[in-house]
């Protein structure tokens, strides 16, 4: 590939900027990059020394070309390019005298492989009293112009969800145009590999992009959208216009447009839809069917009860509400919701739900002090199973959103905390009203059936919603530890399940037998509850980044003493010479080393894995790429088990191109 720096005119005036463009010659069957590259590569960087005065401005961009590799795309050019530089020239010049302008130039070409390089280009031009165009490269820079997406005339606007992003644009009828295509400037902001869905009408162009799950959004979509207009001359080029607009709102809530009074409302909105939902609503049951069975309590009774539980919810939201603005004013990057990215507290709502469950089961019955089942206590007592009942209507009600709740939540962590707490709080409240409307109003209590043998078996038939909440917790212990925590869990709940048992069977019994069930089986819920102490220090789970997925390979970073450490001890080792830029590496590894069959076979046969990073210039694998005759990576080698007589053989170099037959083929086929 050959590189060089041309002008536009044979000569520079003193005032007056120079047209300059870095020219490449792109052997077929390669190409260079874009910008923003895509999925991997490089941009093509220019790096000036200039005479005193001269000032080169950004390299311009003519609109590029998508390259597609199995699932990797890129943007780049093929054939010659020319990247257009405007270079001001000081005034005061000598007239007939000659500049020199210098630069270094580095450029990353891919084929089947790709290869970094770099050189030293530079030009020299008279200065003169008028500019005469250079006859030789006149023409391709107007080419060249042609190509160089122009301002956007047009109103732009952009709006985005969790999964797409679409531009509309007003050009009026855009019927007349095919081959519609956005390229994006910045990284990481769209799919590059999605299709992109367009809709032409009389009114403009709708383009509707998948989002990247790798990075939020930046505050503008910006890029370049390209289209060939039919009604255009033939031998004129495409058109391209720059666009850079601003995401708008979507049509739905936002939480920044959320007013104060307006995220109350929707606070409130949210709790009341929380008690329907199934971690909720058993909770809400029971309190009610406590006060069927308690038809003997006076109006001001019931309505002590329902303040009793109103208290336990809104104490709970509080105590929630300032820890979570505690820790978020102590810098700590958190959200609503933010304990259950705790595997102890997740743990610990699991023990809480099944031990719910287990009591609406009949397994065992402690009354109200856990949630308000047909008890016998005291009024006071039972004022203050209503308010424990509260705070477990609340804790139960963590996992789970209700509509609304997202709009108001978001906006209250972005206020003061004394607004933040009256919009959680109005979740609590919200959450609490039902029952404070059938304690309070005494009409909603005569429409409510009549006790009976009903209450029993729909107690024992809301116990399974909150086995299911238990089991979706599960999950999100799951998502959060290894799967020894979780062993370590569900092992909690057997012994949790063994206490409830244990202290059902000798609750009536005589003192001594009652009070030694009770202390073991108090002794027993200590050590479950021990248990999740070993899941909090278990830490993360490592299989969220694949380190510790037993269908990935587990490499190890490549060193030649780390080679032959496990060549004299009998291994056979795959080494893969890889870089963050090269296109046919990550296809190779999408495709092809990420396969599962292939990770077995890695394991099956003892392959030790070893990643050759060439990301940045490293001479020890440099030296491995010239004694394999390789200018760049990708390279494959696998080192086969020693022959039986301990003697060394040499490695094997797979093709540039993986396939999982391939792999297989050497490493099972090894002798």
């Amino acid at each position: 590939m050959a590189v060089s720096l041309v002008g536009e005119t044979a000569n520079v005036v003193p005032g007056r900027p120079f047209q300059v463009a870095l020219r490449q010659e792109i052997q077929p069957g390669w190409h260079t990059y874009w910008s923003n590259p895509g999925d991997g590569g490089l941009p093509t960087a220019i790096n000036w020394s200039l005479p005193k005065g001269f000032v080169a401005a950004p390299m311009l961009w003519p609109t590029p070309e998508r390259f597609k590799v199995g699932p990797v795309v890129n943007y780049g050019y093929e054939g010659e390019v020319l990247l257009p530089i405007s270079i001001d020239v000081p005034p005061g010049l000598r007239q007939d005298s000659t500049v020199t302008l210098n630069a270094h130039v580095s450029w990353l070409a891919c084929s089947d492989i790709c290869v970094p390089e770099e050189t030293d280009v530079s030009l020299s031009v008279q200065v003169g009293e008028m500019l005469r165009p250079d006859p030789l490269w006149a023409g391709a820079f107007a080419t060249t112009r042609a190509k160089l997406p122009v301002a956007n005339p047009f109103p732009t606007t952009t709006t985005s969800s969790n999964e797409e992003i679409t531009v509309r644009v007003a050009m009026g009828d855009a019927t007349r145009l095919s081959d519609v295509s956005f390229f994006p400037q910045d990284t990481d902001v769209i799919d590059d590999d999605a299709a992109q869905s367009v809709t032409a009408d009389s009114h403009g162009l709708s383009i509707v992009l998948k989002r990247s799950k790798s990075k939020k959004l930046p505050a503008a979509l910006r890029g370049v959208l390209s289209y060939h207009d039919r009604a255009a001359q033939a031998d004129s080029a495409s058109p391209a216009i720059s666009i850079s607009a601003p995401f708008q709102s979507p049509p739905e809530i936002d939480d920044a447009s959320v007013g104060f009074a307006a995220a109350i409302l929707l606070a409130f909105l949210g709790g009341i839809v929380l008690n329907l939902m199934p971690c909720v609503l058993p909770v809400l049951s029971i309190k009610v069917l406590s006060l069927l069975e308690h038809a003997e309590l006076t109006s001001r009774q019931m309505r002590l009860q329902g303040l009793a539980y109103g208290g336990g919810v809104l104490v709970s939201f509080a105590v929630i509400g300032s820890a979570l603005m505690g820790l978020r004013a102590g810098g700590a990057a958190v959200g609503w919701g933010f304990q259950l990215q705790s595997p102890l507290f997740v743990g610990l709502l699991i023990y809480l739900l099944f031990a719910v469950g287990l009591n609406l089961s009949g397994v065992f019955s402690i009354g109200n002090r856990l949630a308000g089942v047909g008890s016998h206590l005291s009024q006071r007592s039972g004022y203050s199973g209503s308010f424990v009942g509260g705070a477990l209507a609340t804790i139960v009600a963590t996992p789970c959103t209700a509509p609304f709740m997202a709009a108001a939540v978001g906006y209250a962590l972005t206020q003061p905390w004394y607004k933040s707490l009256v919009v959680l709080e109005a979740i609590g409240f919200g959450l609490a009203l039902p029952y404070l409307i059938i304690t309070f109003v005494p009409g909603t209590r005569r429409i409510l059936p009549k006790p009976g043998q009903w209450m029993l078996q729909l107690k024992e038939v809301l116990a399974f919603p909150v086995y299911g909440t238990a089991v979706w917790l599960i999950y999100v212990l799951s998502q959060l530890a290894d799967a020894y925590a979780i062993t370590v869990t569900l092992s909690g709940l057997v012994l949790i399940g063994f206490a409830a048992w244990l202290y059902n069977a000798t609750c009536l019994s005589d003192d001594r037998l009652r009070r030694w069930g009770t202390g073991l089986s108090t002794l027993t819920v200590t050590g479950a509850v021990g248990l999740l102490l070993l899941v909090d220090e278990s830490g993360p789970l490592q299989a969220l980044q694949g380190a510790s997925n037993t269908g990935n390979i587990e490499w190890q970073s490549f060193t030649q003493e780390k080679l032959e450490t496990f060549r004299s001890r009998g291994n056979s080792v795959f080494v893969d010479f890889t870089a963050a830029w090269c296109i046919t590496c990550k296809v190779n590894e999408r495709i092809a080393l990420a396969d599962p069959a292939v990770a077995d076979a890695f394991r099956r046969e003892g392959v030790v894995a070893l990643r050759a990073d060439w990301t940045r210039q490293d001479a020890e694998i440099t030296k491995i790429l010239e004694m394999n005759n390789r200018a760049g990576v990708p390279l494959y080698l696998f080192y086969p088990h020693p022959a039986a007589n301990g003697d060394k053989k040499p490695p094997v170099v797979l093709p540039q191109i993986l396939t999982v037959a391939t792999v297989l083929r050497e490493v099972q086929g090894q002798q």
